[in-house]
């Protein structure tokens, strides 16, 4: 199995971009094993960035990605934010948090001027998107360094649309994929479909390389994508419990366990559809709420309530992010889960 001439790479396997979870580390373990390595950068810092894409340059020579969301940032609406906590109040009152303490925070940047300054000295192959791309000044920019743009699409519609504002590749999100959603011309979640139905359409639809994601475990589920017109096949989950990834231990133990098979999409924790397994905070709060803030606003509320859980062992008020099928989730090296993903373990 081999990839095609846009990645360049021996293996037509991406390992997914997972804020939070990862740093350059596993990047360097799936490039290493012939996939591509991705660094996410949407929660970084622009030195923390440029210290971990020093350790890329510095590790290898081989082909990585970096990514970043695009979302636009939303104006503060103070009475949502009040309503929102007046609903977090029994979880503040449980864990002995003062509300006046609790502080706001966007969390994740969208890619600008300053990150593009940043990352303009690596040159990175290239440059992936989360909710859509940048302004038209900014993508001219990344493709001015000879780095090819991704983006993520998860409607027909989507993929159509970034084509027409230069995305070089599409990565077809399906309904199944872990952490959020890339959706951005529409909020609608009926218009969410599985990949084995998007990948398909979107294949017909564009006529730049097309990336499968979500649900994909196997190298059964690689080869499938690839007979269904796939360039290359993007895996998130199967990576979180690698010894590579920044997984917590409670997180590991989610995905390790038989909650693993019970996941939803939710805005809870960032105030975007993502998905994750379910636990508390889903169950009480409904995993959609239309209280909650915007993204990437809803962040700061539930920052102390999930820190007090943790301490004591819990995930109840965490993020568990994971993909609809987490069978390939263990804990084998990232190399290795590469070659077998590719059919070569």
């Amino acid at each position: 199995m081999s990839s095609t001439a846009f990645t360049g790479t021996e293996l037509p396997i991406i390992q997914a971009p997972m804020a939070g979870a990862q740093a350059s580390a596993m990047a360097i373990a799936v490039s290493g094993a012939g996939g591509l390595g991705s660094l996410p950068c949407a929660m970084l810092t622009h030195d923390a960035m440029r210290e971990e894409l020093g350790k890329l340059r510095a590790a290898s020579t081989r082909t990585f990605s970096v990514n970043f969301f695009c979302h636009a940032a939303p104006a503060p609406d103070a009475a949502r934010e009040a309503a929102w906590r007046e609903k977090l109040a029994r979880y503040y009152a449980e864990f002995g948090i003062d509300p006046t303490t609790v502080r706001s925070g966007p969390g994740r940047a969208a890619f600008d001027d300053a990150a593009a300054d940043a990352l303009a000295p690596f040159r990175p192959a290239f440059v992936s998107f989360h909710f859509g791309l940048p302004p038209p000044a900014l993508v001219a920019r990344v493709k001015s360094w000879g780095s090819k743009v991704l983006s993520s699409a998860t409607t027909v519609d989507e993929a159509r649309w970034l084509e027409a504002h230069g995305a070089d590749a599409i990565i077809a999100q399906g309904a199944e994929a872990g952490g959020h959603r890339g959706m951005f011309l529409t909020g609608d979640l009926t218009t969410q479909v599985g990949t084995f139905a998007l990948l398909p359409q979107v294949v017909r639809a564009v006529n730049v390389p097309v990336i499968a994601a979500g649900g994909i475990a196997d190298a059964r589920g690689v080869t499938a994508a690839l007979a269904l017109g796939a360039s290359a096949v993007q895996v998130g989950t199967a990576y979180l419990r690698s010894p590579e990834a920044l997984t917590s231990a409670i997180h590991r133990a989610a995905l390790a366990s038989d909650a693993a098979r019970h996941t939803a999409l939710t805005n809870l924790f960032t105030g975007r559809p993502a998905r994750g397994i379910v636990n508390r905070f889903l169950r009480e709060m409904g995993p959609m709420n239309p209280a909650v803030p915007a993204f990437p606003l809803a962040t700061g509320a539930i920052a102390p309530i999930r820190a007090k859980a943790e301490a004591r062992g819990s995930g109840d008020f965490t993020p568990l992010w994971s993909g609809q099928n987490a069978t390939g989730c263990r804990d084998s090296p990232a190399a290795r889960i590469t070659r077998e993903l590719a059919g070569i373990g």
